[in-house]
């Protein structure tokens, strides 16, 4: 595989997490990335333990794989830079350290990312996985297929495949991310009970009043119109 052409660089590379984010929630994703905004509560508690637990522990080999953790990765075609929870090696490298450039010969490589709760209807936790294996393909050279998801609920894995449309999703998603930090504007909110009253930042974000205040900018402007 062709490595990915270097459309950004070190300085402009964003955090892979703030795909996800985007995806969840594009008003979510300006007021983290944009503004610095940030409240906790117990869903992200919860998914913060969960990740520490993915990161503890020292990289291993066993039964011809090797298993690293806290992988630093980056792609300058699609703009962004993070972490992945464990990538596994599998097959014949020449030696166990972690560096990229020793493990490039693996026969195979799979990303693994840990989220609480359970597989989600929505794809935000497929496109951070799948972003993952965009940027260590482009860091290896190599093609990799399919990942991991691990979720804390359930306690298992639920198989990703990397095809066509999930990449193009992630493609996508990249480049919204790098318009909206472009452009500097927090995007607008948008409430849906499901979503927003599980989000740590609804008090900050204030989904209702926002639905409120553009209705009656909506009655306004109609009612302003009607009069010329």
């Amino acid at each position: 595989m062709e490595r990915g052409e270097a459309n950004f660089t070190e300085e402009q590379l964003l955090p892979l997490s703030a795909l996800q984010h985007w995806l969840f929630c594009p008003r979510q994703c300006g007021l983290i990335h944009l503004e610095q905004a940030w409240a906790e509560n117990k869903f992200t508690a919860e998914g913060q333990v969960l990740h520490q637990k993915a990161h503890e522990g020292l990289d291993e080999s066993k039964a011809g794989v090797r298993i690293t953790r806290s992988l630093s990765v980056r792609s300058f075609a699609l703009g962004i830079s993070g972490q992945c929870d464990i990538v596994e090696f599998h097959g014949a490298f020449r030696n166990l350290r972690s560096q990229i450039s020793d493990l490039q010969s693996a026969e195979r490589v799979v990303p693994v990312e840990y989220k609480r709760g359970k597989p989600k209807s929505h794809r935000a936790d497929e496109v951070q996985l799948c972003a993952q294996a965009m940027c260590l393909e482009e860091m290896l050279g190599g093609p990799i297929a399919s990942g991991f998801l691990f979720y804390g609920e359930n306690r298992r894995r639920t198989l990703i495949e990397f095809d066509a449309p999930l990449r193009q999703l992630v493609a996508e998603t990249a480049a919204a991310l790098h318009a909206m930090i472009t452009s500097r504007v927090t995007p607008l909110a948008e409430y849906e009970s499901r979503r927003c009253d599980a989000c740590s930042l609804i008090e900050l974000c204030q989904p209702k009043a926002m639905r409120f205040k553009r209705g009656v900018q909506s009655w306004f402007s109609s009612a302003i119109k009607s009069q010329i």
